[in-house]
């Protein structure tokens, strides 16, 4: 099951990608096997030399006792050169951390996050414009065949 933040494409501009690893706390991750889960306003900070994912929404597990805080912040398991590197790249652009997508790996729950830089709306325009010109071109050669 892979939780897909699509917006991220649409508003950001991927610049560079990796994959982190998530603490999580009891049934959270019985939430995100099962796909319940949104990243949709999601984004991630560094603070202190540490990576924290902030307001994406894992819902409670029904079975859980224990009630935790869906939009709490979760840190991620990154290594500190990778950490180093973005937070100086951050440091001297208009650049953001954005997630893209939570999925299951093995056993250990990941995090698909990107270095990212917002476009500007001929940007999204020009991207919308380029996706329905490639789907028609698609349809008419479907179309031939």
């Amino acid at each position: 099951m892979r939780i897909l933040n699509r917006r991220a494409r649409h508003k950001y501009q991927i610049l560079q990608k990796v994959e982190a690893g998530i603490v999580l706390t009891g049934a959270e991750i019985k939430s995100i096997r099962a796909g319940r889960a949104n990243l949709s306003e999601s984004f991630a900070r560094i603070k202190d030399g540490e990576v924290f994912l902030f307001n994406a929404h894992i819902n409670p597990w029904m079975g859980s006792q224990k009630f935790s805080n869906e939009r709490r912040q979760r840190k991620l398991l990154l290594h500190k050169k990778q950490i180093l590197a973005w937070q100086g790249k951050m440091a001297g652009g208009n650049l953001t951390l954005v997630p893209l997508s939570i999925y299951i790996k093995g056993n250990l729950a990941k995090v698909e996050l990107c270095l990212a830089k917002t476009k500007a709306k001929f940007d999204k325009r020009a991207s919308l414009k380029k996706q329905t010109i490639n789907r028609d071109i698609e349809r008419e050669l479907k179309a031939r065949d």
